[in-house]
């Protein structure tokens, strides 16, 4: 008698009750929202690393047009005195960014110039910008130094045999 009885119990408890349904959907919905927050999150950092990787082009591509062109050469191989202030040059190889340089001599050192660059854009209708300082030596750029070296330097003897 007693294993009809027990049979009988389990007839009635087939299947979930309505409490755990709804407890395992809440947990469901939960995992869901941190994954998604989740993606969010890494889209924006994403989104945050490129445009930090950009402006980081752009300054070095400042500070590259700066070295090469702030100081200009003299006719008898010096070094000049830079302007006092560049305006509204193009950044090369980004299109639509300018930049503003102001050069003031180092106190402390004399081949030394500090350069206060303000780089502007426009973002979503606005005119945007931002600022930042540098030290420049005073000397002939790289590529000039090169050029002076190969170009002018006259003619080497070629080894004949």
């Amino acid at each position: 008698m007693k294993a009809t009885s027990l049979q009988g119990l389990r007839k009635d408890r087939g299947g979930f009750t309505l409490i755990e349904v709804v407890l395992s959907m809440g947990i469901l919905m939960m995992g869901m929202s941190v994954l998604l927050s989740l993606l969010t999150f890494g889209a924006a950092l994403t989104r945050s690393a490129a445009l930090r990787t950009k402006a980081s082009t752009v300054i070095e591509a400042v500070i590259v047009d700066l070295e090469e062109s702030l100081f200009p050469l003299e006719a008898d191989g010096t070094v000049g005195e830079p302007p006092e202030l560049l305006q509204n040059r193009p950044v090369p190889g980004t299109a639509g960014v300018v930049y503003s340089a102001k050069t003031r001599p180092n106190p402390d050192n004399f081949d030394e110039y500090v350069v206060e660059v303000e780089v502007q854009w426009e973002s979503e209708g606005l005119r945007r910008s931002k600022t930042f300082q540098t030290l420049l030596l005073r000397e002939v750029p790289f590529g000039e130094r090169m050029r002076r070296r190969f170009l002018s330097s006259p003619a080497r003897p070629t080894d004949s045999n």
